[in-house]
């Protein structure tokens, strides 16, 4: 038997930044209505019902001089020190993110240079064949990384492709906007590489779908929700319930495509990497999920969670949370070999992706 090409993630490395931003210290925000009326109700019960509905206790923020290059630099680096690989031979850097660098003095997006030239010149790879691009797809901007990573692999273009998912999303919060709560910055990057293999292994199947019709501006940029608010910045906005029942009619669809592909079912996953922005969704994806498969009860460890202290980064998600998991770093969590495990995201635009990945 021939041997196939298989895309198999050989290193990881995230960026967890340190400030910690504790659902009490939006205690002194004025909220506002996204008509301009300000929120009555006091701030301990808006916050109560917050932390209720999405499960987020606290979130991450990066300090004023850093932005997103650098901590997706920072990834990066700690992924090439987990795979041992010299960075000279890696043929792609894909970045993910969506508002490229934003200064904390200004807070206006720098897209040029693209994040994936800075972040090559950061690692000081001198190799013009290595090639850095940025892909911006909402908050799966990171999967899609991936898949376009074994794209790249499996047709003999590439031999490794490091993807990289970075975001400040703390930039582009309004202040007095209630969903601004989910909002936190981090990076995460892996380390793919072309492999050898009897037997499938790595990056299985995957899925991919965009529905940009009457959903294409669920999430968007608009002005502060506060009618007085001094500045020309604007912020990331979300209409919530109309992303919250989209994600439920459509996520669990599009991950039982994916697992349908190799005859298996929801039975034969052992973990689900899904992207984190509302606890409660997610746990209802799962369960319509093996629904759909007539089962009842998914495995309590199944779906790993890391929103209640890290809140949504965004692309950030789900390579923070697979390299948490992939060195022992994730209580009560790991791996194991030869076990399929399945990563899946939902974003702006709306985009949605699911990859089954078969552990080697």
């Amino acid at each position: 038997m021939e041997q196939g090409v298989y895309s198999v993630i050989t290193g990881s490395g995230s960026y967890i930044p340190t400030r910690r931003i504790l659902n009490e210290d939006f205690l002194s925000n004025v909220f506002y209505e996204r008509g301009g009326a300000r929120i009555e109700k006091n701030n301990e019960d808006i916050i109560r019902q917050f932390g209720n509905i999405t499960g987020i206790e606290q979130r991450r923020y990066v300090t004023d001089e850093l932005m997103a290059s650098d901590i997706a630099f920072f990834a990066a680096r700690n992924a090439l020190q987990s795979s041992g690989i010299d960075p000279e031979t890696i043929d792609y850097i894909i970045v993910a993110h969506n508002f490229g660098d934003i200064p904390s003095d200004n807070r206006r997006s720098e897209m040029v240079p693209s994040l994936a030239s800075k972040v090559k010149n950061h690692l000081q790879i001198r190799n013009p064949y290595t090639v850095g691009f940025d892909l911006i797809f909402g908050c799966a901007g990171w999967l899609q990384g991936v898949i376009q990573a074994d794209i790249f692999i499996r047709s003999g273009l590439a031999r490794r492709v490091m993807v990289i998912g970075a975001e400040t999303l703390s930039r582009v919060c309004d202040p007095h906007d209630r969903d601004g709560m989910i909002y936190a910055d981090g990076a995460g990057a892996v380390i793919i590489e072309g492999v050898k293999s009897d037997l499938p292994v790595g990056v299985v199947a995957h899925t991919s779908k965009s529905y940009t019709d009457e959903l294409a501006y669920v999430l968007q940029m608009g002005a502060s929700f506060n009618p007085e608010y001094i500045g020309h910045d604007t912020f990331l906005k979300m209409n919530g319930r109309k992303l919250y029942e989209a994600a439920l009619k459509t996520v669990p669809v599009i991950i039982k495509e994916c697992i349908d592909k190799l005859g298996l079912t929801a039975r034969d996953i052992s973990k689900i990497l899904i992207h984190q922005a509302n606890e409660k969704m997610d746990e209802a994806i799962l369960s319509r999920l093996f629904a759909l498969y007539g089962l009842e009860n998914p495995p309590k460890e199944i779906m790993p969670m890391t929103i209640s202290w890290l809140g949504n980064s965004s692309v950030a998600t789900l390579p923070t949370l697979y390299d948490l998991i992939s060195k022992g770093d994730f209580e009560n969590q790991a791996f194991g070999k030869g076990s399929h495990i399945v990563f899946v995201s939902l974003g702006a635009g709306i985009n949605m992706n699911v990859v089954v990945y078969k552990i080697p």
